[in-house]
């Protein structure tokens, strides 16, 4: 799901929580597998995280999807939006 730029989705992922996570003045490393609410992530970022991937990889996430274990990770949410978003031919 590499866009024009050719930022893997979790690249992408990481760049948007690191984002959050710079406007709570928290410049940790966060990796692919760290749990987002350890890494600093509280509810409130959570949700701007949800709007934000919803921006960025336009998808709808269901309400049904919203829950912790879905957002646990950036690999979750990754495994998440290729769950969600539809596939589209490379041309």
């Amino acid at each position: 799901m590499p866009d024009g730029d050719g930022s893997s989705p979790s690249d992408r992922l990481l760049a948007l929580v690191k984002q959050i996570l710079a406007k709570n003045s928290i410049t940790r490393p966060v990796s692919v597998d760290d749990q987002l609410t350890e890494a600093g992530l509280s509810s409130i970022d959570m949700v701007n995280l949800m709007l934000a991937i919803e921006g960025e990889f336009e998808v709808m996430i269901p309400a049904s999807e919203i829950t912790p274990i879905n957002f646990r990770s950036v690999s979750t949410i990754e495994a998440l939006i290729l769950k969600i978003k539809p596939r589209t031919p490379e041309s």
